[in-house]
């Protein structure tokens, strides 16, 4: 089993590759540097809020849960 750090460590480090993807991919559509590393960044912090909300709510919904 993991352990938290571990975890943490592996989530940021998934996020960094995620967000990566993302620049290169809009880059490579519009060839604009600023233009990808802005949708990077926001990327990058709403789907970190995305995903909070979304744990959230699985959190209330108690399925799988003893």
């Amino acid at each position: 089993m993991d352990t938290p750090l571990r975890s943490l460590t592996k989530a940021i480090s998934w996020r960094i590759v995620a967000t990566l993807t993302t620049v290169l991919l809009v880059f490579m559509f519009t060839r604009n540097l600023i233009v990808s590393s802005g949708v990077g960044a926001t990327e990058l912090v709403v789907k970190i809020l995305v995903y909070f909300l979304h744990e959230r709510l699985w959190n209330k919904l108690g399925f799988g849960q003893k």
